[in-house]
């Protein structure tokens, strides 16, 4: 059974920044490396509990706070974005849904980082799209090291969740 979550905030910010607590150092940086690219100002804390419980925890309260972004009058609730991390190239695209998924290409089960199976970034993909109803692509362009596959996919994740909470520019037409 999930521990009870501490919970979450995002807001808005010219540039991000987070206070990321899930028990899991990985996670956390990658969190932050989301809410950088994101341009959130973002808290998420999760009580502590087993490795399992605690990606699951924060992927659904996050998810859950950016569906509040999400839901606000004039949001996109659509965006996408390609971002690099050393060697590694991935690209997000997503957008708000009422039959929410994640669907990626990539899978690495069989890899560790920070002592946690990489299918870690999954299984928090995976409830951050369920809680905030999303359609969200995913998918490793390039790439080999798993810290910089998994840094350029939260990169790009981010940097698409930045782009669908905020307002559309409205259009001004020409005056020739």
């Amino acid at each position: 059974m999930d521990e009870n979550p501490a919970g979450a905030r995002v807001a808005l910010a010219a540039v991000g920044a987070a206070n990321v607590s899930t028990g899991l150092p990985v996670l956390d940086h990658l969190v932050t490396e989301l809410a950088r690219a994101a341009r959130f100002k973002l808290a998420l804390e999760v009580m502590p509990g087993g490795a399992d419980e605690a990606v699951g925890a924060a992927g659904r309260m996050l998810g859950e706070a950016i569906g509040e972004r999400l839901s606000a009058p004039g949001a996109a609730g659509r965006g996408s974005a390609l971002a690099p991390a050393d060697e590694a190239l991935a690209l997000a695209a997503l957008e708000r849904v009422s039959e929410p998924r994640l669907v990626t290409n990539v899978d690495f089960s069989d890899q560790r980082v920070g002592g946690l199976g990489t299918d870690v970034a999954a299984r928090f993909l995976e409830e951050l799209a369920q809680a905030a109803g999303l359609n969200l692509h995913v998918r490793l362009v390039e790439g080999t090291d798993p810290q910089h596959v998994l840094a350029a996919i939260f990169k790009a994740v981010g940097a698409a969740l930045g782009q669908a909470c905020r307002s559309v520019p409205e259009a001004k037409e020409d005056e020739s």
